[in-house]
């Protein structure tokens, strides 16, 4: 039986752990200082050894090595990124889709996701693979810049000018869509209804900008779900015949993490309907592809599997 438990942060859930630079709203938003945005950078394998490596040569870099399927780097990252943002451009956030660039996970030879590990002078000196509270997380980055300024003590000749700065090259961002923020302070406020009028009012203006057609599927989601006992859903889903149920643990298995679940669940359901039953499945499937990004993997795989369950 699926697990319906639900993820530990309302921005967990409205990103699924699959938002394209998941969760670098928040940093955006300045929740953690103005100079956050500047300290995130999102990693690939053609960017890790300029992004990471040489970059690690003036300043430490923090790798956050996730997955779009591990609900603890939903919850970990928006602590990483509130923490980073607050030491001022100190620190620089590098973050990593495992699932996107699997020959950095290798070369790293990482267990398990969530992964953080601290690189400075091009070598991994710290790291931990479990989700931390904000308040662990804030001793251990003050035990790495204490670390970090050991070294620069003994070997001053290695110090750059002005470590304070995560340098130009990061700091160039792309201007903040102000619908787009009043969405993520909407989240961060825990109104729901204001993010996604904020979401609509983009997506009016921008029909093709995948941040606010996937934020707004995951407010959707949180909505339909927000007054929803998990433990009655498993007893309604005994019931064959209940649509609204297997609906329902879809969303929720969305929400858990566990994409490809809810997708075989809702294909699976449209072979055995038919009528309005199977276009009601149908459409709320479609819309729950509205979550994820358009590259996704699982997406790919359930828009083939629901068009042969059609045809």
């Amino acid at each position: 039986m699926a697990d319906f438990s639900r993820p530990g942060s309302l921005y967990g859930a409205i990103d699924l752990g699959a938002r394209k630079q998941a969760l670098e709203a928040q940093a955006r938003r300045g929740t953690a200082g103005p100079q956050s945005s500047a300290s995130v950078v999102e990693v690939t394998e053609e960017t890790f050894t300029a992004d990471v490596i040489d970059r690690s040569m003036n300043v430490p870099v923090v790798l956050d090595l996730w997955s779009p399927r591990a609900p603890g780097s939903a919850q970990l990252s928006p602590i990483l990124e509130k923490v980073v943002g607050g030491l001022a451009g100190k620190v620089v956030l590098a973050r990593v889709n495992v699932d996107a660039s699997p020959q950095i996970a290798q070369a790293l030879r990482v267990q398990a996701v969530p992964t953080v590990l601290a690189i400075f002078q091009g070598q991994a000196v710290t790291g931990f693979q479990q989700v931390l509270p904000e308040q662990e997380v804030t001793r251990w980055l003050d035990e790495l810049m204490a670390a970090v300024e050991q070294f620069y003590q003994a070997n001053p000749d290695v110090r750059p000018p002005d470590t304070g700065e995560a340098g130009p090259d990061v700091e160039a961002q792309p201007p903040v869509d102000p619908d787009l923020l009043a969405a993520e302070e909407a989240i961060d406020k825990g109104d729901l209804d204001a993010a996604e009028a904020a979401y609509e009012r983009l997506l009016a203006r921008s029909p093709g900008d995948e941040d606010a057609r996937m934020g707004l599927a995951g407010v959707g989601l949180i909505k339909r779900t927000s007054q929803v006992d998990p433990a009655d859903v498993q007893r309604r889903l005994q019931d064959p015949s209940d649509l609204d149920a297997q609906l329902l643990a879809a969303d929720l298995e969305m929400l858990s993490g566990s994409v490809d679940e809810a997708f075989g669940r809702l294909v699976g359901v449209v072979k055995r309907t038919s009528g309005d039953d199977r276009d009601k499945v149908r459409k709320h499937l479609l819309g729950l592809f509205e979550a994820l990004p358009a590259e996704d993997p699982s997406l790919a795989k359930a828009r083939r599997a629901l068009s042969s369950a059609l045809f």
